[in-house]
């Protein structure tokens, strides 16, 4: 199963100068169509009721990527570190959007759901960086304790830099243009965002439409390594609000909002070699690229079966 994976590492993607202004205009819009739909009284709630959204700011922030860290280093005889990254990266990005949508399909605490995700949204600029740096750093150490294999040193400032400049300016300026212009935000959140959708759909399937026999050739590997990770984030929500004595539907949106993940952020991150320089990664991150895009796709599946399962459960507090 290794060796099979190796051979997704050499893929690599590259837009040229002209491409990656388009796509550093595409993250921009996006991140500037999703703080539109962030609302600033989330946050006064959030002050008055905070036990739930700490809760799962704390599950998003610090559980998951520790169990996604301890699921790495599990199946370290069988993937490749790249592989190992590309589920850390997946860990570090916020929640996405649909999990308010799936949220709701589960007869949780939609409220909640929004809460968190304009919270790791908001903060994302500084927590993202910030996780994968350091779990990045921490499983390269110890897997190069374990086996021949060098440490791989991830630089933060230079990402916290970039990252900052694409994500952290066009939320800001999506937050300002609601406050100052809250009717225009109110006619142009919905196109904005839907428009956002397709553009970035557009540029995955223009990206991997020359690999796409290779995603084929190694999809059933790629596919259970995701289902793992992906169960597990599932589980760390749902038995984090079990934990805390949270009420049902709270429990239920921190599933939804932890299993969740704004993958297509991390692809698009992935894209830009300000952020992942070829003089560090050596273009050798195709593994990080695929699992970070069948969790974008995977994600849907499951978010809608557990919402499926939800409703057919009564609320019985």
């Amino acid at each position: 199963m290794k060796e099979q994976l190796e051979a997704l590492n050499g893929i690599t993607i590259n837009f040229g100068e002209g491409g990656m202004m388009i796509v550093n205009i595409i993250l921009a819009f996006v991140m500037f169509g999703v703080a539109l739909g962030i609302k600033p009284h989330i946050f006064k709630e959030i002050f008055l009721n905070p036990k739930s959204v700490i809760i799962g700011v704390l599950l998003q922030w610090v559980a998951l990527p520790a169990v996604t860290f301890a699921i790495a280093l599990a199946l370290s005889p069988l993937i490749t570190p790249m592989i190992a990254l590309g589920m850390i990266l997946v860990a570090s990005c916020p929640g996405g959007n649909i999990s308010n949508f799936i949220s709701s399909l589960s007869k949780g605490n939609t409220e909640l759901s929004v809460s968190m995700t304009a919270v790791t949204t908001a903060f994302a600029p500084l927590v993202t960086p910030f996780n994968f740096f350091f779990w990045g750093s921490l499983y390269s150490r110890v897997i190069s304790l374990q086996a021949d294999i060098p440490t791989l040193v991830i630089p933060f400032f230079p990402m916290l830099e970039q990252i900052l400049l694409l994500l952290g300016l066009p939320i800001l300026l999506g937050l300002i243009f609601r406050h100052l212009w809250p009717h225009a935000t109110k006619l142009i959140t919905k196109p904005a965002q839907v428009v956002s959708i397709l553009l970035f759909i557009s540029m995955v399937v223009a990206s991997f439409a020359q690999n796409f026999q290779l995603f084929l050739d190694h999809i059933f590997y790629v596919f259970f390594i995701v289902l793992i990770h992906n169960a597990c984030a599932l589980g760390t929500g749902y038995m984090g609000g079990l934990l805390c004595k949270l009420p049902v539907a709270d429990r239920r949106s921190l599933t939804v909002e932890i299993g969740i993940q704004n993958s297509g952020l991390g692809l698009i991150l992935l894209f830009n070699p300000s952020i992942f320089p070829s003089e560090i990664w050596h273009g050798h991150y195709g593994g990080m690229l695929f699992i970070t895009a069948w969790w974008g796709i995977w994600h849907i599946i499951s978010g809608l079966t557990v919402a499926y399962l939800f409703r057919r459960t009564p609320i019985n507090e």
